[in-house]
């Protein structure tokens, strides 16, 4: 006897791309439920017949004409026929996990010495052609799973990934020291090459990801370049960090020097003197510790030098040479004293031209000065 079914309907998983329903002889008034992202084909004596898309549909004679001219129904449609349907679910199934069986031999192309590596991650798929997918992998069985299509599949990646991942890494030159900052780049030219290959069996390819590339660590030609290639990095970006500290270190000094500056400059206006002015403090003061401040009266300096230094003080160190001078043009009272000789009058003549060279006498100064002196001892 017959077996008559009032509805059918997909009862499978979502980890299914393709499911047979178990029943085979049912009524043409048969209701065929079809839920949206799925198709429904009929088979009929082994041969595919018509698609149905989503919706509810009633098995009779006018919704599947190709039954129709196959089967010579009789009179008043109740008659049960035989006929398979299958159940394509075409949502995109993701997270299917992927990955080479043994390592690719290839030549890295930056520094190119010979390279082995692996590669690992995970793609998502959808059944893009129904017909060809149930014709080409299915078959005779009642289901098609994620993990069965993936392992009918394998072999096929295997050998086109492989071939894809040495082709891409020599296309674009990507050095295998900076494969994870390309991974993004890497698994879209890998996924673009395999398209259609996938395609070729009704598959749509939504999704490749490279997620893990299998580095050979320890091997010494790899080390050996893996530390040169960062090497050049490290070493650049030590000659810019030390330039940069270079450069902050002369400003700071620079500030330093500036900020210095002002300060003295701030000073010499409070205390009512130049810089030349105490340049000349400072050449009083050598010449002062090396001899009593009683012997400017012997070395002649001009009272319009020395008061030009400036301020109180220079008023006195002035007055002070002015008196030295004075004395020395006086008409002398007692005899010259035989100490008095070639070798004082040298000395004195040092201290004037040092005086002149440290710009505090002019050269009509210094001729003057020196006249005097000649003078005061003859």
């Amino acid at each position: 006897m017959s077996k008559i079914a009032d509805i059918i309907k997909y009862e499978g998983d979502n980890t299914t791309f393709i499911w047979k329903h178990p029943c085979e002889d049912f009524n043409t008034l048969t209701q065929l439920i079809v839920h949206e992202s799925q198709e429904a084909i009929f088979f009929m004596n082994g041969q595919a017949l018509d698609l149905f898309g989503p919706g509810r549909h009633t098995l009779e004679t006018q919704n599947i004409p190709l039954i129709g001219k196959a089967l010579n129904m009789p009179t008043g449609g109740k008659t049960p026929f035989h006929c398979e349907v299958y159940f394509i679910n075409k949502t995109e199934q993701m997270s299917i996990k992927w990955g080479t069986d043994s390592k690719v031999q290839y030549m890295e192309p930056t520094y190119n010495f010979p390279l082995s590596i692996g590669a690992s991650g995970e793609m998502s798929l959808r059944a893009e052609d129904s017909r060809k997918l149930l014709l080409k992998l299915v078959g005779t069985e009642n289901y098609l799973t994620q993990a069965k299509l993936t392992s009918f599949f394998r072999a096929f990646l295997m050998t086109r990934v492989k071939s894809y991942i040495a082709q891409v890494m020599r296309t674009n030159a990507i050095s295998i020291f900076e494969i994870d900052e390309n991974l993004a780049m890497f698994s879209n030219a890998i996924k673009n090459l395999l398209v259609n290959d996938f395609a070729e069996y009704g598959v749509a390819l939504e999704q490749f990801f490279v997620t893990n590339i299998v580095k050979p660590d320890g091997d010494s030609m790899y080390e050996k370049f893996k530390s040169l290639h960062f090497r050049q990095y490290a070493d650049i970006a030590e000659a810019k960090l030390r330039q940069q500290t270079d450069l902050i270190y002369a400003e700071t000094e620079a500030q330093k020097v500036i900020i210095d500056s002002k300060a003295q400059a701030t000073k010499r206006a409070q205390e009512g003197y130049t810089y030349s002015q105490e340049r000349g403090f400072d050449v009083a003061e050598k010449v002062a510790q090396n001899e009593a401040v009683g012997e400017f009266t012997n070395m002649g300096v001009g009272f319009g030098t020395m008061a030009g230094v400036g301020g109180a003080v220079g008023g006195m160190v002035g007055g002070m040479m002015n008196d030295a001078i004075n004395t020395a043009q006086a008409p002398a009272t007692t005899p010259a004293q035989p100490t008095d000789d070639m070798a004082s009058f040298k000395a004195k003549i040092e201290k004037l031209t040092m005086m002149k060279e440290a710009g505090m006498l002019s050269e009509e100064e210094f001729n003057n000065l020196k006249a005097q002196l000649l003078t005061s001892i003859l």
